[in-house]
């Protein structure tokens, strides 16, 4: 082989040229390679109906929504139902599919692949525990299940894994939670609605079940939890239950209930509150907040041009004026009709969401700019430190 000196310029070339693609191959397959890899291995997520992709059977969900292992829940993705309250996806499913995961598998299916993660959620669940409602004589078909019945099973199947307290085995928890995203879905609603017409105050609610949902994820972090998402109340005056049992007085800027709008805006100003203060007592950890209240009054704003036309009405329910619905007739009950198009409603069946509207509010937190940082950061964080 002649010097390099001595090389022709046309055999410097073709090795310049070899040596660029090379470098090219090995850095486009790291790159495939990076993007193939999800940044998280599992999802383990708690809640209430909003979030809960099966551990409800219908004789025990939500009062007055008992037909969801009826078609036309599940009829637009899934073509069947699976006890999800609505029509298709949730937001927990699009955050799954986001992160290139299976849909997670209801706790109480326990013959289901855990590998990926659980979905602890429970439709009718409360922040607050059972007890609570049981002393001030609220318990008509109200779910017994609470965050801390969620917490309870979550810590069960921890021990499974033989972790109990990061502060004992710190080595078998780190191999759970460094690689898992803790995702806490909208939590407190119930407990607002189940008090309706008591003597409960409704501040009364709102200090317990923040400090339910502040003791609840203190606990996680606790137990070595490193990223954590948590949703705040969606706005609750705009579900067409509401509309429907509300003055119409009692309006706001965007025609939904006022007094309920407030009561979500006022919890969740309190809830991040707490959530700054966590972020402080643990500064390892990455806790992003999830603005639903903001995410929903953006949808309403810009309906038209994100294809909604039914801002109130349900896709599923009674047919009555005004709002197709009728707590007497609702969603899966023999009485009861579904239209056709449910991507253009906002709401399903009175109480719960299209899988079109979960996907708008879900993209608004993944992509969009309504959860505190950006969840992009969180991504970021996570593949930092691994």
């Amino acid at each position: 082989m002649l010097p390099s000196s001595t090389m022709p310029p046309s055999t410097t070339t073709t090795i310049l040229a070899t040596l660029l693609l090379l470098l090219l191959l090995t850095t486009t397959t790291a790159a495939a390679a990076s993007a193939a890899s999800p940044p998280f291995k599992k999802i383990y997520a708690f809640g209430d109906s909003y979030t809960d992709t099966g551990n409800t059977a219908s004789a025990t969900g939500p009062n007055a929504f008992t037909y969801v292992s009826n078609l036309p829940y599940g009829s637009t993705f899934f073509h069947h139902p699976t006890n999800r309250y609505s029509d298709g996806r949730l937001v927990i499913d699009f955050v799954t599919e986001s992160l290139s995961l299976p849909y997670l598998p209801p706790y109480h299916n326990r013959k289901a692949d855990t590998s990926y993660g659980v979905n602890y959620a429970v439709a009718g669940s409360t922040a607050i525990p059972y007890t609570f409602f049981v002393r001030n004589n609220l318990t008509l078909d109200i779910q017994r299940q609470s965050l801390q019945t969620q917490l309870a099973w979550f810590d069960k199947d921890l021990e499974g894994q033989k972790c109990k307290s990061v502060k004992l085995t710190p080595e078998e928890c780190k191999g759970v939670f460094d690689d898992a995203l803790i995702w806490v879905g909208e939590i407190g609603a119930n407990d607002y609605a189940y008090t309706v017409g008591s003597s409960v105050e409704s501040k009364t609610i709102q200090q317990l079940s923040i400090r339910s949902v502040n003791g609840f994820l203190e606990a996680l972090l606790e137990k070595g939890a490193k990223y954590m998402v948590v949703e705040g109340l969606p706005t609750t005056g705009c579900l067409t239950l509401s509309m429907s049992l509300a003055s119409e007085s009692d309006r706001d800027d965007i025609g939904c209930v006022a007094s309920l709008n407030k009561q979500s805006y006022d919890h969740n100003t309190i809830l991040q509150t707490k959530i700054q203060d966590l972020r402080k007592k643990y500064p390892e950890t990455v806790i992003i907040y999830a603005d639903y209240w903001n995410a929903y009054r953006s949808v309403i704003k810009n309906a038209p041009k994100l294809g909604f036309k039914e801002l109130y009405k349900v896709c599923c329910g009674s047919n009555g004026a005004p709002y197709n619905f009728d707590i007497l007739v609702t969603c899966g009950s023999e009485s009861s009709r579904s239209c056709q198009n449910p991507s253009q409603y906002i709401n399903w069946d009175g109480v719960h969401l299209t899988e079109a509207m979960y996907k708008v509010v879900a993209e608004s937190f993944l992509k969009g700019g309504f959860t505190h940082p950006p969840f992009g950061s969180l991504l970021s964080s996570k593949q930092y430190s691994g």
